[in-house]
């Protein structure tokens, strides 16, 4: 029997670089909810919520495309970058993607919550989508930005 390795999986299997964490007042199947939304079409607030302020996907120029097995899907970009490569997780509230980085957001309940963590496994400085501007700021600090601009558009959704 062939058995694929999966991105979780092998994101697993590799320590966290940097890791960063927010919270919601909102139970933890409403966050996951929102947060795990993948499907077919463009990427934005409603689909693929953690890339939709990436600069291709602010553009309308990121589709997300379903992969034959179940959970895997990919985001295609215009122009010369690669696919990114995604892996959602809904029972144990977790999405894998793997672009010039790969990373996992997780959503875990808390009292009175949900605590949203996003980990980086992997940084390829080589990758054509690696821009300089990310050395620059520094990686946990845009970590950090994106997940309060994820939480914020979840906040928003929810009510919280």
């Amino acid at each position: 029997m062939h058995t694929t390795r999966t991105l979780l999986a092998e994101l697993d299997a590799q320590p966290a670089q940097w890791e960063v964490e927010g919270t919601l007042d909102a139970p933890v199947t409403a966050v996951a909810a929102l947060l795990l939304a993948v499907t077919a079409g463009r990427v934005g607030d409603d689909n693929l919520l953690v890339l939709a302020r990436a600069s291709t996907a602010r553009q309308g120029a990121m589709t997300v495309v379903p992969e034959p097995e179940a959970g895997l899907y990919r985001a295609e970009l215009a122009g010369p970058l690669e696919p990114v490569e995604i892996q959602v997780d809904r029972t144990r509230c977790r999405l894998a993607v793997r672009s010039w980085y790969a990373g996992v957001h997780e959503a875990d309940p808390i009292p009175g919550g949900t605590r949203v963590t996003h980990r980086v496994h992997q940084v390829l400085p080589d990758h054509p989508g690696f821009a300089a501007g990310i050395a620059e700021l520094g990686l946990q600090t845009r970590m950090a930005r994106d997940l309060r601009q994820v939480l914020g558009v979840i906040a928003d959704r929810l009510g919280c």
